[in-house]
């Protein structure tokens, strides 16, 4: 029964994750919903810590950072927006 319970936390974790994805802005939000259907389990647990980070940023700066109008300091960041670039294809 274990291993169903942590599934479960998993999913429950997916889907609160998900929910987090929802911007305010469409531009973000065919950005970050595929990539978390498509890609984030994939992800190692560093990596899924950079980027449950990165989708804590404001809206303007995600956008700036996924549009190439500025560039995003944080090295850790921005390595995951030029990897969900490469992922997601819209």
């Amino acid at each position: 029964m274990l291993p169903l319970k942590q599934s479960e936390e998993a999913l429950k974790d997916k889907r609160r994750l998900r929910w987090a994805c929802r911007r305010g802005m469409l531009e973000l939000d065919v950005l970050f919903e595929p990539f978390v259907d498509q890609a984030y389990d994939e992800l190692s647990e560093e990596q899924k810590a950079v980027f449950r980070r990165l989708i804590t940023c404001d809206d303007p700066d995600l956008f700036a950072w996924f549009m190439g109008h500025q560039k995003c300091e944080d090295e850790e960041l921005a390595e995951m927006i030029r990897f969900m670039l490469s992922r997601v294809k819209v």
